[in-house]
């Protein structure tokens, strides 16, 4: 396959650890310049900031001249339930800080950071943007009522962008993995991990790697006159379940 990726400016949010970070080098090892917007790197980039990922978006231009690829990888998890209610009483529910929290990171940011790139990839006739979703957003999860309705919500994006920003050569798609190992999920107790593997038809999790895999060809040649799709990266859960 003609992948096409070498000397490709990439930009992706939270690459500096997971998902984010296999990302990043994946696409090196296909010969991309990668630049990483992560609040945990140098310079620090905060996407919930529009001060921020404009003087970022203005900083690679000014650097590299291009953005090929922007990959909205970043993200965060707060999880309550909406109310939790036990013996006729209110326990507690999903405060307001909570729900704010996860849809500034994951829905807000990705908004920033495109409406940002984008401009740039229009002057240019050409780019790809890639969005990180989730299985939730696909049949929602419990306890994750603000993460999934930003992963739903990250799937409308990439349809509406995909019909917006086609006619200037810019394709949009979203990936939605299912139980991926990273460290976050590694650290959680074997009777988690257990139930993650039993939910899965192929019996495992997946690796980082494999979401990486999925960024790449979605970015490669090889997927040109793909847009505005949803590729899940799961196996076989959202069919499993």
């Amino acid at each position: 396959m003609n992948l096409n990726l070498k000397d490709k400016v990439v930009v992706i949010t939270g690459g500096g650890a997971g998902i984010g970070h296999a990302s990043a080098e994946a696409f090196r090892a296909e010969g991309a310049k990668v630049v990483v917007w992560d609040v945990v790197s140098e310079p620090k980039i905060d996407v919930t900031s529009k001060a921020s990922i404009e003087s970022a978006a203005a900083a690679v231009i000014s650097e590299h001249g291009r953005i090929d690829v922007l990959v909205n990888n970043a993200g965060i998890v707060r999880d309550a339930q909406l109310v939790k209610w036990k013996d006729g009483e209110i326990l507690s529910t999903m405060d307001d800080a909570t729900f704010d929290a996860v849809i500034n990171v994951n829905l807000k940011g990705v908004f920033l950071c495109t409406r940002a790139v984008a401009p740039h990839m229009i002057r240019q006739g050409s780019g790809v943007i890639l969005n990180a979703s989730s299985i939730v957003g696909l049949y929602g999860n419990f306890g994750q009522t603000n993460y999934a309705a930003t992963k739903a919500g990250v799937i409308s994006f990439t349809q509406t962008w995909a019909r917006e920003l086609g006619r200037f050569g810019i394709r949009v798609n979203a990936v939605a993995p299912g139980f991926i190992a990273t460290e976050m999920v590694k650290a959680m107790p074997e009777k988690a991990l257990g139930s993650m593997v039993a939910r899965t038809p192929l019996a495992k999790l997946g690796d980082p790697a494999d979401v990486a895999n999925a960024y790449v060809w979605l970015a490669s040649d090889a997927a040109r006159f793909i847009s505005g799709t949803v590729l899940s990266v799961d196996g076989g859960l959202v069919l499993g379940t």
